[in-house]
């Protein structure tokens, strides 16, 4: 009989999802969420021969040190900063993501902090809860309208186009700027324009932030950008913390040179600016945006998916469907099913 390989589930999910690995392999999945040391994590990965980690776990060089068996990392995200994807190539071990089954769960909450943080609802909220009332005052509590307005998307990926589809509704124009324009007919679908990143700062009345965080995209918006954006603008950012520089947003904002701002992501997460948190023109949330019940199901799903397709299992068999690295495992000679076999026992 042959033993069956490990899987190392490092937070808990929907555990009749994690389920559907149990016929293939052998399952341990932490019972509360860790925040895992960097030796405890490498200790975790040590004894799996798959993980599927969440954005809490960096894996990188350190941690895979003594990983000799671990053929696979799934990341519970889209985003995949917290995976040094050089190293893991490098020891040819496989990453994958979660790409495509939070997209519109993650347009709509970019859009909820569009709205709330422009007609000031988390402000409202902490004035009424404090007892107080301003509702009868006929100047008090004034926002800025988003219908009609232009909407700026830097980083126009899947996310982003869903993005913009839902701008029609609200009949804004909708400019975009990406690190390469899209086919024609995506254009015409989302209604949007392809435009310099200075243009779309100094136009937008609305930006969304969508784009990945990477060495080239940290701190994409700065106090230089900041500057060039209207004082009247609302930010959002469901992206990634870093791709803000939040002290010169923090300051942006106190000094009245942007209007708004709404934040699921910052920068050193789980800390959050102790200026941003003095403010009362900005709307914060705890990196939430994909935080629905099926759209976490659907994330816990593809990425069992990716762990058993790996092995030579399920629908995917042989085939990951979200691999990040898969020049580099060719680099190293890995193939689909892995070479690599497990010890027989009587």
């Amino acid at each position: 009989m042959t033993s069956k390989p490990s899987v190392w589930v490092s937070r808990p999910t929907f555990p009749d999802v994690v389920a559907r690995l149990e016929p293939h392999f052998h399952v341990s999945a932490e019972p509360e969420e860790t925040k895992f040391t960097s030796a405890e994590l490498a200790a975790k990965l040590a004894g799996c021969d798959a993980a599927i980690v969440g954005l809490k776990e960096r894996v990188g060089a350190t941690e895979l040190a003594a990983a000799k068996r671990l053929r696979i990392v799934a990341n519970l995200a889209v985003g995949y900063d917290n995976l040094d994807l050089a190293a893991l190539g490098a020891a040819g071990i496989a990453a994958s993501n979660t790409a495509d089954v939070l997209n519109e769960s993650v347009a709509d909450y970019a859009w909820a902090l569009l709205l709330g943080a422009s007609r000031r609802m988390g402000a409202a909220e902490r004035w009424l809860r404090a007892g107080k009332w301003h509702a009868t005052e006929f100047k008090g509590w004034l926002g800025t309208d988003v219908r009609g307005r232009t909407l700026g998307i830097l980083g126009m990926g899947r996310i982003g186009q869903a993005i913009a589809r839902r701008a029609q509704g609200f009949g804004m124009p909708v400019l975009y700027h990406n690190r390469s324009r899209l086919p024609e007919a995506t254009e015409r679908e989302c209604r949007a324009s392809y435009v310099g990143k200075a243009t779309l700062l100094r136009e937008s009345d609305c930006i969304m932030l969508v784009l990945p965080l990477t060495p080239e995209t940290r701190h994409a918006i700065g106090a230089a950008e900041l500057a060039q954006m209207k004082s009247t603008a609302v930010l959002v950012n469901v992206a990634r913390g870093g791709i803000v520089d939040d002290a010169a947003l923090a300051a942006a904002l106190r000094e009245g040179r942007l209007a708004a701002a709404g934040l699921d992501v910052f920068e050193g997460e789980p800390r959050v600016h102790p200026d941003l948190l003095a403010l009362d023109n900005v709307l914060l949330s705890p990196h939430i945006a994909s935080a629905t019940t099926d759209t976490r199901r659907a994330m816990t799903s593809v990425a069992v998916d990716n762990v058993l397709a790996f092995f030579g299992h399920g629908p995917h068999a042989g085939h990951p469907p979200n691999l990040l690295n898969p020049e580099a495992l060719a680099a190293a000679g890995v193939t689909f099913p892995p070479l690599h076999h497990f010890p027989t026992h009587q």
